[in-house]
């Protein structure tokens, strides 16, 4: 489902330092570098250029898909036998109802103050694609970030070797130019790649487990007041690594990367630990 976006000042940041990196890299750093005439200067200005596409594509997807709607009509089935836990609210304990929307809250849904509705199995809401995170986009923000991580290094790695080479007529001609090229570039990059680099590690750890970034910190907690009472607290939507692995990504190793989620489901049910549980009990 796609959802109409007006003006971003962040979104249109991260489109000029995506334009920037990209001319940047293939008009210095590969030219300086190899000569974009050469065959290493061809190969290299292609891969780029792939990675970059990839770049604009899987952000454009991200900004403009919508991260999951909680149906109109959506009620909890308590009477449900294939689905052997329903979340409740940690006071009182009764279903999730969100006041703001009047409706009741599938699980790992919750309400995104800025967007003002409850979004499916929310991670977080995003500034810099002016979206949330949530069910329907995770993956194409997690792919996103993955060939991003991969072009700044490329990039910062370009930028590097074509350091090493003189060229005298590139000094004479326009040194200033170049030389306050290098320094935004270095100073734009670095940091970027360290930031980016983050990002990816933490959001590999959560789909490891199996848990958005809500889900991690309401988890801390719940943690800490299990261990009080004496018990142990276990992530309910942890199903093993793999299994985490392909409920996000897809079943096919080969499309990991590729931005698609026909695999998601509707976002209002998941599988849990519960469920191979109550199979094995069921099969004895």
């Amino acid at each position: 489902m796609k959802r109409g976006v007006g003006f971003s000042l962040p979104v249109t940041f991260v489109v000029l330092a995506i334009s920037y990196i990209y001319f940047s890299t293939i008009f210095i750093f590969i030219d300086r570098w190899f000569g974009l005439l050469s065959s290493p200067g061809i190969f290299n200005a292609l891969v780029f250029t792939a990675i970059a596409l990839m770049c604009v594509f899987t952000y454009a997807v991200a900004v403009f898909t919508d991260p999951g709607r909680v149906p109109s009509d959506y009620a909890p089935d308590i009477e449900d036998a294939e689905n052997p836990i329903h979340e409740i609210k940690r006071k009182g304990g009764d279903l999730r109802y969100c006041q703001k929307c009047s409706q009741n809250k599938p699980p790992r849904a919750h309400h995104c103050r800025v967007c003002r509705r409850c979004v499916l199995r929310m991670d977080h809401h995003c500034i810099w694609i002016n979206n949330c995170v949530g069910h329907a986009n995770y993956k194409v923000f997690f792919v996103f970030v993955v060939f991003a991580v991969i072009a700044c290094i490329y990039s910062l790695v370009l930028l590097a070797g074509s350091l090493t080479v003189d060229s005298p007529n590139d000094e004479q001609q326009s040194g200033d130019s170049f030389r306050t090229a290098y320094v935004i570039s270095a100073l734009f990059l670095v940091p970027l790649c360290v930031a980016l680099s983050v990002l990816l590690g933490w959001h590999i750890y959560l789909i490891l487990h199996n848990k958005t970034t809500i889900e991690y910190h309401e988890g801390v907690r719940a943690m800490w007041l299990a261990e009080k009472g004496g018990n142990v607290y276990s992530h309910p939507y942890d199903l093993g690594a793999y299994e985490n692995l392909t409920m996000v990504l897809g079943p096919n190793i080969l499309s990991w990367v590729c931005p698609t989620s026909r695999h998601i489901g509707s976002g209002l049910r998941f599988r849990t630990a519960y469920d191979n549980l109550t199979g094995a009990l069921t099969s004895k």
